[in-house]
């Protein structure tokens, strides 16, 4: 985290426009320092408790409720990292997660090849790309595959 504190403000400035307004603004900075903090476990309750709230209210209206675009807050990521990490050595890094799924009822799930055993599961597969340089790396895409089914 002491690494993060000299330049979060900055960071974060960039970040800032996605949310149109104070709000989640707020809420986005407090979850954000919360995932990079030496929380136990990062879910709704324990960041809640982190960031001085009695119930994960908060957090979960700021995930399920608030109205913020994902597409420009990884547009604006990617920004803040190219112009901060960009290197002449950086390179991207793609990788296919599959995640094992139970039932049928998330989106993109389906019989499909997944990696993490090598068989055909019931799985999510993602895509991610991030780039990755000597000063540090960043996910910068991501996409779920979608099968034809």
């Amino acid at each position: 985290m002491q690494v993060w504190a000299g330049w979060f403000d900055d960071f974060f400035a960039v970040l800032a426009g996605v949310f149109g307004r104070v709000e989640p603004r707020r809420m986005a900075m407090t979850y954000l320092k919360a995932l990079v903090a030496p929380v136990e476990r990062k879910n709704g309750w324990q960041i809640a408790e982190h960031a001085g709230h009695t119930t994960p209210d908060r957090v979960q209206w700021f995930l399920a409720r608030s109205t913020w675009c994902a597409d420009q807050l990884r547009d604006a990521l990617r920004s803040f990292v190219v112009t901060f990490l960009a290197r002449p050595d950086g390179v991207l890094v793609l990788d296919e997660t599959a995640f094992l799924k139970k039932g049928r009822m998330s989106a993109g799930v389906a019989p499909q090849y997944a990696g993490i055993t090598g068989q055909i599961e019931n799985c999510q597969v993602a895509v991610f790309c991030a780039y990755v340089t000597d000063t540090g790396r960043a996910l910068i895409d991501r996409e779920l595959y979608l099968p034809a089914a």
